[in-house]
């Protein structure tokens, strides 16, 4: 099954660490990728831009509004994501426990549904190749 790693990091904690530990980390986890992915655990994973480069679009009735930033109210904001293949959602925390970014901000753990099958359900059906 398919899991999305969602990671989110706090600023305040990453500035505190000392000089040189977010490069360390920033490497192990760079290193562990590469190993995943030759495993074929690590099916994808991506870096965002600062959440201050963010707009959030909303269409209420039929105005549509952009803002900047993140929607959340919150100290932890989305850093990247990784799309792993995992036999059970206890294999995916483990695989999220590997991720050093745990230590400043979380992982959240997110099964990914079944595209095709919501496809088959609404009636919305992939048009042919």
């Amino acid at each position: 099954m398919k899991y999305l790693l969602l990671v989110y990091t706090d600023a305040e904690l990453l500035d505190a660490l000392p000089e040189g530990e977010y490069d360390g980390m920033m490497k192990h986890c760079l290193e562990h990728a590469d190993e995943l992915a030759a495993e074929g655990t690590l099916l994808g994973f991506q870096q965002l831009q600062p959440a201050a480069t963010a707009k959030a679009v909303r269409i209420r009735g039929d105005k549509a509004t952009v803002s900047d930033g993140p929607f959340a109210e919150t100290k932890e904001l989305l850093a990247g994501f990784n799309l792993v293949e995992a036999d059970s959602l206890e294999h995916a925390i483990e695989l999220a426990r590997q991720l050093p970014w745990a230590r400043t901000g979380c992982i959240e753990v997110r099964a990914l549904r079944d595209v095709d099958a919501e496809r088959q359900r609404v009636g919305a059906l992939k048009p042919a190749a």
